[in-house]
């Protein structure tokens, strides 16, 4: 297994019988806007997903047991995977407490089996099996061969010990270990007048877009499309898109995007006050994307928010009477939109407390993409210790000093500044007007933008990050980094990238359905370059 999975990461995608039909070539703007690609694994979380939606049974072990995924910050950059042995260790482990705990329940191997057995060499029973799970684990079309081989190795058993539900194990197994299981290979047909490039096949676009927007192995309407090669045509794409995009799992998955781009994934605060602050951001999110489908932008310029009457009071403001929670006005609090969010607001703390030079870096590169260099080794700075200043005891105005200093202030001028604009809220999100601990070290809560203006807390500074510019092309890049499992971009991805900012702009501010639906409508969407492995 092992060597197949290395084989697997290693392929150049020299498979099939040549172009495709006459006249079916990119044009030269759409070939240059064709990035690399490679086999992709599942992350523990879609690992997870995929084997809940295939059997029913929640391995909610995979991230213990499956080999960490690397965080660029998305967990799916596929230039950080490599076939190992803890790998083939853990997917052996978990599809074997899958298999056994699929068998062990009537209602799940009934539903995993899709027949009911007339006996222990029902042979018709178990051929439907291979076909219809296979299709959905391996995500294409299983060949009559592949029926053949799964039969003829696995129901003998079954026969010999007098139980169907042996060979069924048995499948389980070896299905949850496969390679195309595991990795979403990416081959398609090599276009031959574009050496380098393929044009994905049918199976391939469906797997794009679910893992994508749902996280999972696409459903059966998304492979109905494609075993009709449906899936070739821009419009179809983009309703089968808008058809993902209206289910909950969507929501999740764009939910879980937002708290990895902008490091909220796992929170300090107790299990009640993380529910509730997650509840607020995916509340807003449901909202603005889903619901009234607006600019991503006007995500920082909300006037209102959904608190539980606990994160009410844990912000100080007015608790809503629905003890579920409802939407309440900021007022003057000079709260507004997802900068003022416990989750954004508890991202990045360090050393205890807020952290004006992780806050600022956090909106330089998670929201403006700006690349913002480690400090040089011969400085000798160790930024694992707390910055010292003069004096170690003084208020933090005093210490964090970099931005001043000769030889650092290049970068940290353009963080500290703005973290220093978000001191008022502490890394919880409660408002504060002096540092913990020091009475005497009060907080102004002025911070600047460089190149912009001046500001005093997440209202705004909000409106001015809209006012720089810069925010739709970052959020575009950040969505397309993540459709692609590739943080690393080169010349062809932004090609691509420009020309979708436009499309989705329509004029107005970048709104997240918009990018998605011209994404999955480009043409760049069915096609794949040539990974060059370094």
């Amino acid at each position: 297994m092992l060597g197949l999975l290395a084989g697997l990461v290693g392929c150049t995608g020299e498979i099939g019988d040549g172009p495709g039909p006459d006249g079916d070539l990119p044009t030269t703007q759409e070939a240059n806007e064709v990035g690399p690609s490679g086999a992709r694994r599942l992350t523990a979380v879609e690992y997870r997903a995929t084997v809940l939606d295939l059997t029913g049974v929640d391995v909610d072990d995979a991230n213990l047991v499956l080999p960490v995924d690397d965080r660029t910050p998305f967990d799916n950059d596929f230039q950080r995977q490599a076939a190992s042995q803890a790998l083939i260790d853990g997917v052996e482990v978990l599809s074997g407490d899958v298999a056994t705990a699929v068998v062990a329940d009537p209602t799940l191997r009934s539903n995993v089996a899709g027949c009911e057995p007339s006996g222990p060499a029902d042979e018709a029973c178990f051929r439907n099996f291979v076909a219809t799970f296979g299709r959905r684990a391996l995500r294409r079309t299983v060949t009559n061969a592949e029926i053949d081989d799964f039969t003829s190795h696995f129901l003998p058993h079954a026969e010999i010990e007098g139980d169907f539900w042996v060979a069924i194990d048995s499948g389980l197994r070896a299905f949850l270990q496969h390679p195309e299981f595991l990795y979403r290979v990416e081959m398609g047909e090599p276009i031959a007048a574009m050496p380098g490039l393929f044009r994905l096949n049918d199976f391939e676009i469906a797997t794009r877009m679910s893992y994508l927007l749902w996280g999972t192995t696409p459903p059966d309407f998304l492979l109905d499309l494609a075993e009709a090669g449906q899936l070739g045509d821009p419009d179809k794409r983009r309703e089968a898109a808008s058809t993902l995009l209206a289910d909950d799992r969507a929501l999740a998955r764009v939910s879980r995007f937002h708290s990895m781009w902008l490091s909220y994934e796992s929170m300090a605060h107790s299990a009640s006050l993380t529910a509730a602050m997650n509840a607020e951001t995916d509340a807003l999110l449901e909202r603005y994307i889903f619901e009234e489908k607006r600019p991503w932008s006007d995500l920082l310029l909300a006037n209102e928010t959904f608190l539980t009457p606990e994160l009410a009071t844990h912000y100080g403001l007015d608790a809503p009477a629905d003890a579920a929670g409802a939407w309440v006005s900021y007022g003057d609090s000079g709260r507004r939109g997802l900068l003022s969010h416990g989750t954004f607001l508890s991202a990045v703390a360090k050393f205890t407390d807020t952290s004006p030079t992780q806050r600022g870096l956090l909106i330089r590169t998670r929201l403006f993409c700006q690349v913002i260099s480690p400090p040089p080794p011969n400085l000798g700075v160790n930024v694992d210790m707390p910055p010292a200043g003069p004096d170690p005891n003084a208020c933090k105005e005093d210490r964090y000093t970099m931005w001043k200093t000769e030889g650092c202030s290049g970068c940290h001028s353009q963080l500290e500044p703005v973290g220093f604009g978000l001191e008022n809220f502490d890394s919880a999100g409660r408002f504060r007007t002096a540092e913990p601990d020091k009475p005497q070290c009060s907080i102004d809560g002025t911070g600047e933008l460089p190149g912009v203006g001046t500001f005093t807390g997440p209202a705004q500074l909000g409106d001015l990050m809209i006012q720089a510019g810069g925010i739709d092309e970052c959020v575009a890049t950040m969505v397309y980094r993540f459709t692609m499992g590739r943080w690393e971009l080169d010349e062809h991805d932004d090609a691509l990238l420009e020309r979708l900012v436009v499309d989705a702009q329509a004029g107005g501010g970048l709104a997240l359905d918009s990018l998605i639906n011209e994404m999955v409508g480009s043409e760049a969407f069915g096609l794949r370059r040539e990974e060059v492995v370094k």
